[in-house]
């Protein structure tokens, strides 16, 4: 069995920067996506939280996303990836074995999917956390706004979001019923 290292890992897990380029040109990527919800005491969604970012040199709303790392279960990726963008005092409700609620296949050449990515060919598993605690945008997230499902959704803010994750969030509300 090779080690990793022998061909551009990192300590930390990461790929460096060759690496990663020239792995993103031959083979899929596993991301998890995640719709960052507030629930009611019923456990129907009533606010989406959607990130604010530089995207490709332009402003645009985002979905909580980022890669899997290899030895990595999706259950602790998701919880990096919102930490990661939500803060430790998010307190997503990820159940021990979560169950995405759809597919999206991103592919470096537009329009084949609904989802584009230029880097690369990414496999996204994509799931709706409820988060109990305080959200505050952190590292590269500029800003992070609560919205109804219905706000979420309007054409105004669909627009603002790249690379099909408005087509996500859409398939996000309509999957917990809160497709307008």
């Amino acid at each position: 069995m090779t080690d990793t290292a022998d061909w551009g890992a990192r300590p930390d897990g990461w790929l460096d920067d060759a690496t990663l380029a020239a792995v993103r040109r031959q083979l899929p990527i596993v991301y998890v996506d995640a719709v960052p919800v507030r629930v009611d005491e019923s456990g129907d969604v009533i606010l989406v939280g959607l990130l604010l970012r530089m995207v490709n040199g332009a402003m645009s709303r985002a979905l909580v996303t980022g890669r899997v790392m290899y030895h990595e279960r999706i259950r602790d990726a998701l919880l990096r990836h919102i930490e990661k963008d939500l803060g430790p005092m998010a307190l997503p409700a990820v159940p021990p074995t979560p169950q995405p609620f759809t597919v999206a296949e991103y592919l470096p050449t537009p329009g084949v999917t609904p989802y584009h990515d230029p880097r690369q060919h990414a496999v996204s598993l994509a799931y709706v956390v409820p988060m109990a605690g305080d959200c505050s945008p952190q590292q590269d997230a500029l800003d992070l706004a609560w919205m109804t499902p219905e706000e979420a959704c309007s054409e105004r803010v669909i627009a603002e979001m790249s690379g099909g994750q408005g087509y996500l969030l859409r398939q996000a509300m309509a999957h917990v019923g809160r497709l307008p």
